[in-house]
């Protein structure tokens, strides 16, 4: 675990920095939920179309920025599993449920020498440069800055400092995560701002939706 925090490369006095969650996209390893409606071509379709949606938030927004890959075949990412970030450092996700590694991932960016830190994933077709860039700036006064997703979920975290009560006790992949990590926050004390509300594309229902709005 220690390794992992000290080898995050956030260049030092960098203000922001920015996490990715990321799967390696591979046919049977990405989408599970929405290949059980739609195949596991098309959601390895889908998921590379996201992908892609993903990095041109990343790269418009001009935010330092370290992708942390799931389902790796080792403790540090192969050429082949970083190539689809090639201007981005890369890391494997460590062992332990979301929660935990979310929790890693934050503490080795502000171990880095970030001072605000905010995490995404790769499963938000609408979102962009401005809704990452508007999370750090909210956090110059705020606490804990969210992005809520349709699903009750969020598909933006951000923090001015480690908060690992955020990530325990929580029923990820489900309507109450939203709603949860709100108490506890508000519980802490903490200063909660909310970005504009998105969706994730998780099932056959979510991308017939967002397909209905994005032919």
């Amino acid at each position: 675990m220690s390794k992992l925090i000290s080898a995050v490369p956030t260049p030092a006095g960098t203000l922001s920095h920015l996490l990715v969650f990321a799967r390696v996209p591979a046919l049977g390893r990405v989408k599970s939920r929405l290949a059980a409606g739609v195949g596991e071509t098309a959601a390895l379709a889908v998921y590379q179309e996201l992908l892609a949606i993903t990095r041109a938030a990343v790269a418009a927004s001009g935010i330092s920025a370290t992708v942390w890959l799931a389902d790796t075949a080792g403790i540090e990412p192969t050429a082949g599993e970083a190539a689809h970030w090639p201007e981005l450092a890369t890391r494997c996700q460590p062992a332990g449920d979301l929660g935990e590694r979310m929790a890693t991932a934050f503490a080795a960016a502000f171990s880095a020498g970030a001072g605000r830190v905010a995490i995404i994933g790769t499963d938000c077709p609408g979102l962009r440069a401005a809704h990452l860039t508007q999370a750090h700036d909210l956090l110059a006064t705020h606490d804990v800055v969210l992005g809520p997703a349709t699903d009750g979920g969020y598909y933006l975290l951000g923090l001015r400092q480690p908060r690992p009560e955020l990530f325990e006790d929580k029923a990820w992949s489900t309507a109450t995560v939203l709603a949860d990590t709100v108490a506890d926050a508000q519980r802490l004390g903490l200063r909660v701002a909310l970005l504009p509300e998105l969706r994730d594309v998780d099932t056959a229902d979510d991308l017939a939706a967002w397909r209905a709005i994005n032919p």
